[in-house]
């Protein structure tokens, strides 16, 4: 007889079956791995059901259903029990089986009747529906984006009373601009020190709380917001520079002129009500110069004491640049200031010793305090231990002349070093901002590490003493006088990059002259600024020990009794991925990794896990501080690292050469690692732990934003912050405006209307976040990534939100060379 011809059913189920065996097999031949680094039974248990419902299923017969039901219904139970009802978290385990179970069902009618036949059928289909209803109520509680409140440790010192004023009442009339009254701050000559109308220096103030007094935009008419110009700077990457811009460039607003710099340090001033361009000026800057990134932060501005009005630099614009000078022009024209330096710039390579374009750049805008330019630069990481100094200087803002050299190896003399000597090599150095307090003369220096982060074994006694800590430095000489280190003999790359902020803070014997100070590992401190004792209870806690140098890690590490922004330690459930193929895959490395938490020490026979990574806790976007809600809004990271310290045989073998060699800069088999000449291991860094997919192997929310009792350290409300609509798999965006909460970097902003400004993360989004409640009230699509901060001002009664997103080649989002305004609508 001939063979009866089979139709489709026949072939889908049998496509099916294949499908499902092919997917069983990795799953249990990696859940057996997994085993025995003494993970979950899960994956080897699901992969064995997922192969023989296929081969049940091969053969047309109901048993292949009831088989997978059993394995769906033992994977609702594990997730279940291992992660509850945290949508994001059961996407991995249950997205993908739930598609195999809809295709099981229907695959039903075109399976044999055995088992009971008819009725078999029946109650398959039946239970297969509700298991799909339950996994579709767990998947669609993905996005979570309700407020919640996080219990935070209980400060062993008394906390002091919160602060109780009154918020400030919106103003009455959309055109005029409601301000609440500033407490005194004290202004010498040649410093704006408020912020009302302006926005004069990089932190609103070299206080820098972020705070705007401006209140007419508000919750109740944010949705009335319109963006009213937008100025692009003609500043986009060259071929030679493409992939290297990430501008992070926050613009500053004195009188009727915003004053910005480009990637490549173009200074340009604009008309802050108009967006017209007044003036520009181009330094000339290489793209060789180009560290990391063409990075400009910001520029300084500096009002010369006694100047009359019509003289020639009597205002001033001053700006460090990636290829090392310190310039000065003049803020009305543009020209460059021929009394400063000489024709108006300065050499900052002089005294640093050996060096070549790009591994001695300033980012960070000059920090102008008692009429001194203070500023550090950026040493490229992972190079050489013999690498630039790492030396913070200060300058005449007048005439250019170095008024003071703080150099960590050289203590004694706060001058230039002596003829054909150089400031001290390989020493922790300043990339980010400082902040000042001119009343008392201090300038408040944030330090990084020696030029090598993962190996310290090689590093003097100051170096130990002074990398990843606060400095206080006397702004007239130079001479430190207190400084607080946050990490002990640190070899994880935690660099202090927040700007600390300058506050009266509230306590039960009233306000006391403070400092806030974040950090990357998430830790926030509170301490008194004229002596950096800690307001609140700083606590030495024990820490991993081992690795590569036991000897040279420090027993204890100090903790902040005050407030952190560090999540509970990663266990093997808290790892992610699309599929579960690629949750497995992430599972197996965590089990392969070296981790015991935070402060792993770095290991070289297999990977250690960082978390928070270098990116974690928060970054130089730094803090906002609303002194009269009391709040404090810090937006995090919260990724970890996936590390190994190589060894120097294999990193010379894979062509890892620092970026003085001739091939310095290319590519390796180990991709950006960092080749640490002087220690005897290299470094591989793995930054957010991707998979192959481009994915994060830990599971979001990978970023977030939190309101915190200023007095207390209590959390007031946190969420994650960031939607998912430009991330997926292999780069691919979703489109999705879930709150996934992504990486960001950029910091946000306070104005006395009650809202929180800010963009950082990777959706190319700014968003306008009411202070009370934690509620998202508006957004902006941006042209491109805004990974800056933003700021607030007035022109002629009229409150405006301004944001150069420059996007960010390291966050992965679109280059612009735009600046936009917004504002409400005049009357």
């Amino acid at each position: 007889m001939p063979q009866a011809r089979h139709g489709f059913g026949f072939w889908a189920v049998r496509i099916l079956a294949v499908v499902m065996i092919l997917f069983g097999l990795p799953i249990a031949a990696g859940g057996a791995w997994l085993i025995t680094l003494g993970g979950s039974w899960y994956y080897l248990l699901a992969g064995i059901g997922l192969i023989a419902s296929g081969i049940f299923l091969w053969r047309h017969e109901m048993l292949g259903v009831w088989i997978y039901l059993l394995t769906f219904a033992g994977t609702l139970v594990w997730a279940l029990w291992e992660r509850g009802m945290d949508g994001w978290a059961q996407l991995p385990r249950l997205f993908a089986p739930t598609i195999i179970l809809i295709l099981v069902l229907i695959s039903i009618p075109a399976l044999k009747r055995s088992f009971g036949g008819g009725r078999a059928a029946f109650a398959a289909s039946i239970m297969g529906l509700g298991a799909l209803g339950l996994s579709g109520g767990i998947l669609t509680s993905v996005q979570q984006t309700e407020l919640v409140a996080q219990e935070t440790p209980a400060p062993e010192t008394e906390p002091a009373a919160p602060v109780t004023a009154p918020a400030p009442e919106a103003a009455s009339s959309e055109t005029s601009v409601a301000q609440v009254p500033e407490t005194p701050a004290a202004r010498a000559p040649g410093i704006v020190a408020e912020v009302g109308a302006d926005w004069p220096a990089y932190g609103g103030t070299y206080e820098a709380v972020r705070f705007s007094p401006l209140a007419q935009i508000t919750p109740d008419n944010i949705d009335r917001l319109e963006r009213i110009w937008e100025f692009n700077t003609g500043d986009m990457p060259s071929e030679a520079a493409e992939g290297k811009y990430s501008p992070e460039n926050t613009p500053l607003k004195v009188g009727n002129n915003l004053y910005l710099c480009t990637a490549m340090n173009i200074l340009i001033a604009i008309d802050a009500a108009s967006g017209l361009e007044e003036w520009r000026y181009d330094p000339g800057v290489s793209t060789d110069a180009i560290p990391y990134g063409a990075t400009c932060r910001g520029v300084a501005f500096y009002e010369v004491p006694d100047a009359t009005p019509d003289e020639a630099c009597a205002t001033r614009i001053l700006v460090g640049t990636l290829d090392a000078r310190l310039i000065a022009v003049d803020a009305q024209t543009g020209q460059p200031c021929a009394d400063f330096g000489v024709q108006g710039q300065v050499n900052l390579e002089e005294g640093i010793g050996d060096t070549v374009p790009g591994w001695y750049a300033v980012t960070s805008p000059p920090t102008i305090v008692r009429g001194v330019a203070v500023l550090g630069a950026q040493v490229k990481d992972g190079q050489d231990e013999d690498a630039p100094s790492g030396v913070v200087r200060g300058y005449d803002a007048v005439t250019g002349e170095l008024a003071w050299a703080w150099d960590l190896g050289n203590p004694s003399n706060r001058g230039a070093p002596p003829e054909g000597e150089v400031y001290t090599r390989g020493t922790p150095n300043m990339w980010t901002i400082a902040a000042a307090d001119e009343e008392l003369g201090l300038v408040y220096l944030p330090l990084g590490n020696s030029s090598v982060d993962y190996y310290g074994s090689n590093r003097s006694a100051l170096e130990n003493e002074y990398a990843t800590a606060l400095v206080a430095v006397d702004a007239t000489s130079g001479d430190d006088v207190w400084h607080f280190q946050t990490v002990r003999n640190d070899v994880w790359d935690y660099d202090l990059g927040s700007q600390p902020s300058l506050i009266d803070f509230p306590t039960a014997d009233g306000p006391v002259p403070a400092l806030v100070l974040a950090s990357k590992q998430g830790d926030i401190y509170i301490l008194d600024r004229a002596t950096g004792e800690s307001l609140f209870a700083v606590e030495e806690r024990e820490v991993p020990q081992g690795g590569v140098e036991p000897d040279y890690l420090s027993p204890t590490q100090p903790f902040s009794a005050y407030h952190t922004l560090a999540f509970p330690d990663l266990t093997e459930a808290d790892m992610w991925g699309m599929t579960p193929l690629d949750q497995l895959w992430c599972r197996i490395q965590f089990r392969q990794s070296h981790y015991e938490g935070i402060y792993t020490p770095p290991t070289t026979d297999q990977h250690w896990i960082q978390y928070p990574g270098y990116n974690g806790g928060n970054d130089w976007g730094s803090v906002a501080i609303d002194l009269e809600r009391g709040l404090l809004i810090a937006n995090y990271n919260n990724m970890p690292n996936h590390n190994r310290l190589v060894p120097r045989e294999e990193a010379d073998a894979a062509g890892l050469a620092p970026i003085y060699a001739a091939d310095g800069q290319g590519e390796t088999a180990l991709g950006e690692a960092g080749p640490q000449i002087g220690a005897p291991y290299a470094i591989d860094v793995n930054a957010g732990w991707r998979m192959p997919t481009g994915l994060l192997c830990t599971q979001p929310p990978y970023g977030g934003i939190r309101a915190i009792d200023l007095a207390t350290g209590e959390t007031v409300w946190d969420r994650p912050f960031g939607q998912a609509r430009n991330n997926g798999p292999f780069g691919i965006p979703t489109f999705l405006p879930l709150d996934i909460g992504t990486p960001n970097n950029g910091g946000p902003i306070i104005t006395a209307g009650g809202l929180i400004f800010i963009a950082a993360t990777t959706d190319d989004l700014i968003h306008a976040i009411d202070i009370e409640t934690g509620e998202t009230v508006w957004t902006d699509i941006l042209p491109g990534g805004g990974q800056t901060t933003p700021i607030s001002y007035e022109v002629n009664g009229r409150q405006y939100i301004v944001i150069a997103p420059g996007g960010h080649h390291f966050m992965e989002t679109a280059i612009s060379d735009a600046v936009i305004a917004y504002a409400l609508p005049e009357e």
